[in-house]
């Protein structure tokens, strides 16, 4: 029966140490921005402003 006390104490302990590890890194701003720095290096930027020239003539098409 005291192993069981033991092993509970243990789980609510580590349990603890990643709760605190978690909110740690939430305050150091590790889960602020997790997508588009990925996709921001993967996509051209001379892509993107021929892309969005492309819409804007396209909308303007549209409303003539």
């Amino acid at each position: 029966m005291e192993i069981l006390y033991l092993m509970i104490l243990c789980s609510v302990s580590l349990a603890a140490i990643f709760l605190g590890l978690f909110i740690y890194a939430i305050k150091k701003g590790q889960f602020d921005d997790d997508e588009s720095p990925a996709v921001r290096m993967l996509i051209d930027s001379n892509e993107v402003q021929h892309a969005e020239g492309e819409e804007l003539k396209n909308n303007e098409e549209k409303i003539k």
